[in-house]
């Protein structure tokens, strides 16, 4: 039986899947801020999604505070990863 390898994502390879700035045309969605939260979110996306995506921490508009903002330029990824991520803890 043959191994399948895994192809490698040609955004990855052209380093263009994490832009340092977020487009206005992403999907994005605000947490709140954890400890070591971004690295580790991050790392989920990267081994688990395949478009571009960002992780930055921003300010809240309206409650004036720090957040955790993670943005995506396909909104499914976007749905996909609020309800997948073991990393994000609802109350």
């Amino acid at each position: 039986m043959k191994k399948l390898l895994k192809t490698p994502n040609p955004n990855n390879i052209f380093e263009i899947r994490n832009p340092k700035v977020l487009p206005p045309h992403y999907e994005y969605s605000d947490f709140e801020v954890l400890y070591n939260l971004e690295s580790a979110i991050k790392e989920w996306i990267s081994s688990n999604l395949k478009g571009k995506f960002i992780v930055t921490k921003a300010i809240n508009e309206y409650q004036s505070n720090t957040v955790l903002r993670v943005g995506f330029e396909d909104g499914k990824e976007l749905s996909y990863f609020t309800l997948a991520c073991p990393l994000l803890r609802y109350k």
